[in-house]
């Protein structure tokens, strides 16, 4: 496996958000408050309300005084499937539309404007994971290494990754590095020689091709439990990577992320 998966994943992010970097993580859900104090009492997160949005009400959660995610609640009639959205920076949000919508992919949201600071697309890529694109502000800054509930690692997780990875690579220019091994379909997505997501293929028996937040934790084994204390399930056990030790959980409205405890 490649350097991404022999140490801490948040080392081989780029500095700034050149296009294509994942720059921010949000999700819709039912119910709000619920969805509050699960990932409060799960990674300690506090919220505030950025003001007025147009999707909605709207939450960002918190560590130390730094943005980490976005929360929204979906309106009553929309009762679609809960998942973690990643956003990936573009200098041209309008442009990026464009040619998702020439070259396979659907886009569902925008462009618009997002609250004076930018502009952003929500979009589905050809095998219909969905995705978002951001043009402007940085939504976070600069991320603490090493701290508990912040967001170190993005992935696609698609039925064949080398055909959906054509996709991307199209879009922002990323270089490619094969990063599984005989029974692991993965490729890492670089730019300028850094790491800066993965993709992976799960096989046509995927029904739901999707992007995963993986967030840092102390304790990946301690994570899991208090994450099934709050109503949350686990979808795989903690078990040990190069990158370090990881878990995969659903949230109490279905939403899937992954934890990660680095390597050191």
């Amino acid at each position: 496996m490649t350097e991404v998966w022999g140490s801490s994943p948040r080392r081989g992010r780029p500095a700034g958000h050149a296009p294509g970097t994942p720059c921010w993580t949000s999700l819709l859900v039912h119910d709000l408050e619920a969805t509050k104090d699960f990932y409060g009492g799960l990674f300690g997160w506090s919220y505030y309300s950025p003001g007025p949005r147009q999707l909605g009400p709207y939450v960002r959660a918190t560590i130390d005084g730094r943005d980490v995610a976005g929360i929204g609640e979906l309106p009553p009639d929309r009762r679609p499937t809960t998942a973690w959205t990643t956003y990936l920076a573009s200098d041209d949000a309008d442009s990026a539309a464009e040619w998702i919508r020439c070259s396979g992919g659907t886009v569902g949201v925008g462009p618009l404007a997002a609250d004076d600071i930018g502009r952003l697309v929500l979009a589905s890529d050809p095998a219909g994971a969905p995705f978002g694109v951001w043009q402007g502000q940085e939504l976070t800054g600069p991320q603490p290494s090493g701290v508990p509930g912040t967001p170190v690692w993005h992935e696609l997780v698609t039925q064949d990754a080398a055909a959906v990875v054509k996709f991307y690579r199209s879009l922002f220019g990323y270089e490619t590095k094969p990063a599984g091994s005989a029974d692991c379909d993965r490729i890492t997505l670089l730019l300028d020689g850094r790491p800066v997501a993965s993709v992976r293929g799960a096989g046509a028996a995927l029904r739901d091709p999707h992007w995963t937040t993986w967030f840092e934790v102390s304790d990946a084994d301690d994570a899991v439990r208090r994450a099934e204390e709050l109503g949350g399930r686990v979808l795989t056990p903690p078990h040990d990577e190069p990158a370090g030790r990881t878990a995969s959980v659903e949230d109490p409205e279905g939403a899937v992320f992954t934890l990660l405890r680095t390597a050191r």
